[in-house]
């Protein structure tokens, strides 16, 4: 059952980002086979939106909590916020999956 997280990062955290990001990494390669795709947000110019999109196969709601809790962005302390939504996949790289 998918869920979607987003994440929000703390103000003038950048450097908290940026010095984790390398764990983080590591952390999304080892759990892939959960992720249906995640990503950085960002602002029009490109540069850091201050946080982040995860959609998780997953199968309660506990999961993704404790999926999320475990990405060194989060022990570091990043997050200012996390909000977990069930999520409906409608279309999935381009194809219809109701």
């Amino acid at each position: 059952m998918p869920y979607l997280i987003e994440t929000f990062d703390k103000p003038e955290h950048q450097h908290v980002r940026q010095a984790n990001r390398p764990a983080h990494l590591e952390f999304l390669a080892e759990n892939s086979k959960l992720l249906l795709a995640c990503g950085a947000k960002l602002n029009d110019d490109g540069s850091d939106g201050g946080g982040g999109i995860y959609i998780v196969d997953v199968d309660t709601r506990e999961a993704a909590r404790a999926l999320i809790e475990a990405d060194p962005f989060f022990t570091a302390g990043l997050f200012a916020d996390i909000r977990i939504v069930r999520w409906r996949k409608a279309y999935l790289d381009g194809v219809c999956r109701l």
